[in-house]
């Protein structure tokens, strides 16, 4: 690497002339003895580490008089090879573990050299590094203090030993699933559409037939109300199967059934709500029409129980026919096939009982049907049955029967409910 520096005569005393004394050659290295044992392989250190280094001089090197200085030896490192001279420079790579043989190094001129040679040394780690002095000593560190001991939130989450979150989490309810479905119910314009339709048919043609029936004596006063509930009921049903099946239809049952797990909470309240609006819009409209129809039609003053059949009872018979459908919907999960099924419930028995009047072998199997027929039990709430004989339920005695129907229906719902995935 770079070439050895020869040293230049100087004149002595016998003048220029005089030749310059021959400068002493480096005694050569001893062979290693076998007999000799192996120098202590230096320290481990750090794998694939290489620095370039040049050898130090002594601290004292004595000098001869009146002769050229000879060049410093290097200090030799622990574990290294032989001491080289001033600037040597080696190429070595580390030592490997106790069990493997120490490297030979690597010189540009061989070892023993002339001066100016360089070595390329890898740098011994020390075996452990005191740290250095420190002018002041450091204070001791303080533990950090522990805070009091606080007992952890509830996480309905992750368990006892889990995250805590920071939220405060409230045990829900059936009003928080209440809250939900009135939001929904309110915010689609299905139900816009359905209810006010049902209003508009109830109040609409109430009013229609109380016009075309005024100065006619009708016992009671209040019976002509009875078409127009019949057509609003045409419309609650549909309503009705609209409030459960839609959400199965969308797909969206299943972030319902996320937020709220308890799937006979949401039934719940799905028929709830259903029922507390279809119950307060009926009535209101019914209300109205048997006010319509008492004060425009001559006959008979109607009896108390004959205005609560008329008003009250017609709402409470069509809420619980949509009670039905709801129920119907939620064991169908299909809004078409539900709505078509309710209404076969409401006009099938009718028409099958048209189709036997001229059999004289059926004709009790024909009472029954029109007995028990939806269009025939809104007739007998408002006193006014189709077959004058009596022979069917009076009275309540049809609001009853549809809401023991309902009651089995809804009992359904919610056992399927509980046992099929969404």
């Amino acid at each position: 690497m770079t070439s050895p520096q020869q040293p230049q005569p100087e004149p002595g005393p016998h003048g220029a002339g005089a030749q310059p004394q021959p400068m002493p050659a480096a005694p050569p290295m001893p062979p290693a003895s076998p007999e000799q044992p192996p120098a202590a392989p230096a320290a481990p250190k750090e794998a694939g580490t290489m620095m370039l280094q040049a050898q130090a001089a002594p601290q004292q090197q004595p000098q001869e008089p009146q002769q050229p200085q000879a060049p410093q030896q290097p200090a030799a490192a622990p574990g290294a090879a032989p001491a080289k001279e001033a600037g040597t420079m080696m190429l070595q790579a580390q030592p490997l573990p106790q069990a493997q043989p120490q490297p030979q190094p690597l010189a540009a001129h061989g070892p023993g050299k002339d001066a100016g040679t360089m070595m390329l040394q890898a740098q011994a780690a020390p075996q452990q590094q005191t740290p250095a002095p420190q002018h002041q000593a450091a204070p001791p560190a303080q533990p950090p203090q522990q805070a009091p001991h606080q007992a952890p939130a509830p996480n309905w989450q992750a368990g006892q030993g889990g995250y805590v979150s920071p939220i405060p989490v409230n045990s829900t309810h059936l009003g928080h699933a209440l809250a939900s479905e009135w939001t929904k119910i309110r915010s689609v314009r299905s139900t816009i559409w359905t209810l006010g339709v049902m209003v508009a048919l109830i109040v609409g043609i109430g009013l229609l037939t109380a016009t075309a029936m005024s100065g006619h004596a009708v016992n009671p006063r209040t019976a002509f109300g009875f078409f127009s509930v019949m057509l609003g009921t045409l419309c609650i049903i549909p309503l009705g199967v609209l409030v459960i099946s839609s959400e199965y239809g969308t797909g969206m049952i299943r972030t319902t059934m996320t937020a709220c797990p308890g799937r006979a909470r949401v039934l719940a309240a799905k028929a709830i709500v259903f029922f507390g609006l279809a119950f307060v819009i009926t009535t209101l409209s019914t209300t109205l029409v048997t006010l319509a129809m008492s004060g425009m039609v001559d006959g008979p003053e109607p009896t108390t129980d004959q205005w609560l059949r008329s008003t009250v009872g017609a709402g409470l018979y069509v809420s619980m026919l949509g009670l039905l459908a709801l129920a119907v919907g939620s064991l169908l999960r299909h809004s078409a096939g539900a709505i078509s099924a309710m209404f076969g419930v409401v006009l099938l028995p009718m028409l099958l009982a048209v189709f036997m009047l001229g059999a004289t072998s059926l004709k009790w199997l024909m009472e029954a049907l029109i007995n028990y027929s939806v269009p025939n039990s809104l007739a007998t709430l408002y006193g006014i049955p189709f077959l004058g004989d009596h022979s069917g339920p009076e009275g309540w005695t049809p609001l009853w029967i549809v809401t023991g129907v309902a009651a089995v229906a809804l009992a359904a719902a919610f056992l399927v409910q509980e046992q099929r995935d969404v």
